[in-house]
């Protein structure tokens, strides 16, 4: 937009100048060559007098006349002789001018060109017999009256002209470069000017779709802008205040069942006990693994409710003593199986990462309880950890199914479930859980191929500071 706004201010400038100047330099253009015609005309007219008087003291005055002209201007004078001057000035060409002035009377000017000017200008007067004493002059300064006896001509050089014309339009073509420039920069300062509060409505749209609803905008430039700017902040705390309400409801609904659902698991864990028909028990089981996946069910909304909530700010954690631990917790329902869990990279290369204090442990415990879900017996679950500047690399790799790439796409949803899990206790909020957790601390996940099959959870976090 910013742009447009430029090029529409400095089209409108171009137009207003060009209206105005070319006329200007094309009436110089004329005014240029008219006064050279003239002053040329007259300088031809005045020695075609001095040559039409024919006395030796006018022969002399236009000797010396034509010589200092030529002189002074590097042009030529010729001129026909007649029966009383015979000068030594040089004889014209015989052509169409001289012969209307010696015939017709009558003066010419040519112009070498159609198009302004060629590179000579010929003015052929004719000199008048009697000279001033029986010619007469008309309005244009030519004689009348009296029979041709002669003509003076004069090629006047049009290289001066040409210079002075250059200079006129090439002046007016700098100063139309300089306008132009001196009206881009005027034009983006007051196009960024007039699309300050569009940018700012922009980078407040842009917060809000990154899930930032506390943005808002300054109520500042045109009334419209002014009024969208009011109508958005409105829109967002309407906004801000339904999701706050959802999390609160989601976070008290998901604690107050937690305590019926223990309840109901223990009830039905002293049924079982207390049981001794095979097919009731079998019942009591599917109905005790039903409440504990929904308890997984609550205890992940809550979990996610108080992720969306941010309460609490990143510190620097060590990771690899948050992986150390957490691996630890989980290597005896791997050994069960069969499952490896190990540990990847340099033991002496322990990062600090930027992280709230518990989020990691979440996001450990839910991947790392996927990826044995899904790792057949026997199988190896790698975890490792790897520096990378203002970033931490934290991967675990499974040899699982892994997942297509439309299952990729849709892992991070909410109560989605893929379909390589080999048990149906999920509750379908882990991964939705990890990402709210991790983007929360800045960090990302992203989900890839493991080499040789499997599913790769990448991690990245960023990089903490050493204090002390």
């Amino acid at each position: 937009m910013i742009r447009q706004l430029i090029r529409s201010y400095v089209l409108l400038v171009a137009v207003g100048l060009g209206l105005f100047t070319v006329p200007v330099a094309f009436t110089l253009t004329a005014q240029l060559r008219d006064d050279t015609e003239l002053s040329v005309e007259r300088e031809a007219t005045t020695m075609a007098l001095l040559l039409g008087n024919g006395d030796t003291a006018s022969c002399q005055a236009l000797e010396e006349m034509a010589r200092a002209y030529a002189e002074e201007t590097y042009d030529k004078v010729q001129a026909t002789a007649t029966a009383q001057c015979a000068t030594g000035l040089p004889r014209p060409r015989q052509d169409a001018a001289l012969t209307a002035a010696l015939e017709q009377g009558r003066p010419t000017t040519d112009w070498g060109s159609d198009f302004i000017w060629g590179s000579d200008l010929v003015i052929t007067v004719p000199a008048k017999e009697g000279g001033p004493n029986e010619a007469r002059q008309n309005e244009g300064g030519q004689n009348e009256g009296g029979e041709s006896v002669g003509a003076v001509r004069i090629v006047y050089s049009t290289d001066n002209l040409t210079h002075r014309l250059w200079t006129i339009w090439g002046f007016r073509a700098g100063l139309a470069v300089a306008v132009l420039t001196v009206a881009a920069l005027i034009g983006a300062v007051v196009a960024r000017r007039l699309t300050a509060p569009l940018r700012q409505l922009n980078d407040m749209a842009s917060k809000l779709s990154d899930g930032d609803l506390t943005a808002r905008s300054p109520v500042t430039g045109p009334q419209e802008t002014q009024t969208l700017a009011r109508t958005l902040n409105q829109a967002g705390e309407r906004l801000d205040t339904l999701v706050a309400s959802q999390r609160i409801f989601v976070a008290d609904a998901s604690h107050q069942l937690r305590t019926p659902l223990t309840a109901l698991r223990l009830s039905l864990d002293n049924i079982a006990d207390g049981v001794d028909d095979e097919f009731v028990r079998e019942d009591v089981e599917q109905a005790t693994a039903e409440v504990v996946r929904m308890s997984r069910l609550v205890n992940g909304l809550l979990v996610l409710a108080r992720a969306e909530a941010k309460v609490a700010a990143a510190e620097p954690l060590p990771l690899r003593d948050i992986v150390t631990e957490r691996l630890s917790v989980w290597r005896p329902a791997a050994d069960e199986r069969g499952v490896t869990i190990a540990l990847r990279g340099s033991a002496d290369d322990r990062p600090l990462v930027l992280a709230t204090t518990g989020h990691l442990d979440q996001v450990l415990d839910n991947v790392l309880s996927n990826a044995l879900e899904v790792s057949p017996d026997g199988g190896t679950i790698t975890v490792r950890t790897e520096a990378r500047g203002s970033t931490v690399l934290l991967e675990i790799l499974d040899e699982g199914p892994g997942m297509s790439d439309a299952e990729k796409s849709r892992a991070f949803d909410r109560f989605w479930r893929g379909q390589g899990l080999t048990g149906r206790s999920g509750s379908g909020l882990g991964l939705a859980v990890v990402k709210q957790l991790l983007t929360d601390d800045g960090g990302t996940v992203t989900l890839a191929d493991a080499p040789g099959g499997g599913l790769c959870v990448r991690i990245t976090l960023r990089a903490g500071q050493r204090t002390g």
